[in-house]
């Protein structure tokens, strides 16, 4: 699989409640070592290892946040318990199951588990083993 420093500068996700999604961000992506960097002005808050990456934010145009169809943001695990704690600390702040941690038999060696944020984006953590 790729990296996110491969081919992409940084990707944006919307949410509703700012403060909601905050929490939930905050608590699943301290487990991969990514941290709440602070906020872009008042509109959303910026998050990374060592420089910005991904931005959790209000829409612009105002309207409601809403998640892509088919589409999921995979996040790089350390090893399967950084992974099992991206899980728990997604439904314990907010989230939904999308697919409990365990082995994917569909990618040798893959790791996994999956959540739907407060807004309903779809996102996962990865490790190969």
């Amino acid at each position: 699989m790729l990296s996110c420093d491969s081919v992409l500068t940084h990707i944006c996700l919307g949410a509703n409640d700012l403060a909601a999604s905050t929490a939930f961000y905050d608590a699943v992506l301290a487990p991969l070592g990514v941290k709440n960097m602070g906020p872009a002005g008042e509109k959303a808050v910026i998050y990374g290892k060592d420089k910005p990456a991904l931005l959790v934010l209000l829409p612009a145009n105002g309207e409601a946040a809403t998640f892509a169809n088919g589409g999921t943001i995979g996040f790089a695990a350390a090893d399967p318990a950084a992974v099992d704690a991206f899980h728990a600390a997604g439904i314990a702040n907010g989230g939904t199951d999308e697919g409990q941690p365990g082995p994917r038999d569909y990618l040798p060696g893959a790791y996994a588990a999956y959540l739907r944020d407060p807004v309903g984006n779809k996102i996962c953590a990865y490790v190969f083993v």
